[in-house]
């Protein structure tokens, strides 16, 4: 993958935001989509697929194992080789800046007879991945890895597969919607019962794709609301015909706007609405945010809803830590959300923002405050006193906030750009294609309006 150029940007003041916009498709199930389109055996068909670097990195790995992959207009095609049918890589897989790549296609590869290296940018190379290396290795996968100074394991990495692997029951014992579906995937192929237990609820669009292609899979909440989910191997998946709806993590950033712009009103057509996805939006209306849940519907399994949201005073609040998972990629852009509220909002139990992209709670810390907002580090979140409305404003001259090659960072403060008084500089734009193609011009159709 040829780096590009850097793309610095200024995001300056805006006008109220109107009309009816849609996001790229959900980047979770559009991953999961094409994962088990390729398991499945014969042709499936997906609408909506976002199209932006991560996910073409999985269809791009995909097709280096032997899947057929193909685009007709809107449509993507999938022709499945079937649980077990994926075929040796000739060459290393490339992953670019995707950690939802690697890791799924860690989980497919540890239980085939195959080997693969995942190679990827400077950023992803940064990203531990022990925590999906450790249970894979226990179903059998041989796996090594460059260790880091700090005794990380990072990419470059080989995962060598065997077949079969060991069923497993495994403990999350960190929170993590890519570790759980990592370990499922490789129960696809490995004869017997493959349990997966995790104390707080990740986002579940694994288990209810799989439950969609065939696969044999339950899953059990105690008392005490630990899940248990369980799929037996070794699966015949059937082909499916899948719609991909709108991202929630993409709807946050024009969600946002719309609530920090004076005079906005705007909808977010045909967003994904899984309550494991959906924290940011009731975070913020109980900020006080003017957000309404319309056409509420059902598409392909997954909750669907347009999202009415009008320009709003947020108040701060103490956001509750049990709400992260539901929420964990959407705290930056709340954080821009708090910049601009009355009074402190204080976020805790954000450890894993540490291992995005960036140290995510670092670069908004340190972005928030050129921006002149009073902002506190701490170990696990952020402490932010909003600015009660009032314009943000840069604090020192020539000089840029900086993204880290994370594209939810530029997109949160080409968002606070539009409410400062001259402006926010971003350092590099070009990582927003991982996830969200077509961002700057939706910003531009909104205030155009």
């Amino acid at each position: 993958m040829t780096p590009s150029k850097i793309r610095q940007t200024m995001f300056k003041p805006s006008g109220p935001l109107s009309g009816k916009v849609r996001v790229p498709g959900d980047k979770s199930i559009s991953h999961r989509a094409l994962i088990l389109s390729a398991l499945a055996v014969g042709k499936s068909r997906i609408e909506g697929l976002l199209e932006g670097e991560d996910v073409l990195a999985t269809a791009e790995a995909l097709r280096s194992m032997g899947v057929t992959i193909d685009k007709n207009d809107d449509v993507w095609t999938v022709n499945g080789v079937g649980v077990g049918g994926l075929m040796q890589p000739e060459t290393a897989l490339e992953m670019g800046n995707s950690g939802t790549s690697t890791r799924l296609l860690m989980g497919l590869i540890a239980a085939h007879d195959i080997s693969a290296t995942f190679v990827g940018d400077a950023s992803l190379s940064k990203r531990p991945m022990g925590r999906v290396i450790d249970p894979l290795s226990e179903m059998g996968a041989d796996i090594t890895a460059r260790q880091t100074s700090d005794h990380k394991a990072c990419l470059p990495l080989t995962v060598r597969g065997i077949c079969p692997a060991v069923p497993l029951d495994y403990h999350l014992p960190v929170p993590s919607a890519q570790v759980k579906s990592a370990i499922l995937f490789a129960g696809l192929n490995t004869p017997g019962i493959t349990r997966v237990i995790e104390p707080v609820p990740t986002r579940d669009h694994s288990e209810t794709m799989l439950k969609g292609f065939g696969a044999d899979i339950s899953t059990e909440t105690d008392k005490d609301g630990i899940r248990t989910i369980s799929v037996t191997g070794e699966a015949d998946l059937s082909p499916q015909k899948i719609k991909v709806p709108g991202d929630p993590s993409s709807a946050a950033f024009p969600v946002v706007a719309a609530l920090l712009v004076p005079g906005s009103d705007v909808i977010v057509e045909n967003v994904g609405i899984n309550p494991t996805r959906a924290g940011l939006f009731a975070v913020l209306q109980k900020m006080g945010g003017d957000i309404q849940l319309k056409k509420k519907r059902t598409v392909g399994g997954e909750p669907v809803a347009d999202i009415h949201v009008r320009h709003s005073a947020l108040n701060g609040i103490d956001v509750p830590a049990d709400i992260a998972p539901t929420m964990i990629d959407e705290f930056p852009i709340l954080f821009v959300a708090a910049a601009l509220a009355n009074g402190r909002t204080t976020t805790s139990g954000l450890h894993e923002l540490r291992v995005k992209e960036s140290d995510r709670l670092t670069q908004m810390a340190e972005g928030l405050a050129i921006l002149g907002v009073d902002v506190t580090e701490k170990d696990d979140g952020l402490i932010i006193n909003g600015s009660g409305g009032k314009a943000l404003s840069v604090t020192q001259k020539k000089v840029t906030i900086k993204t880290a090659l994370d594209h939810r960072i530029a997109m949160s403060f080409a968002i606070a750009g539009l409410v400062t008084k001259g402006g926010a500089p971003v350092d590099d734009m070009n990582p927003v294609e991982t996830s969200f193609p077509g961002f700057e011009n939706l910003l531009t159709e909104l205030a155009a309006k």
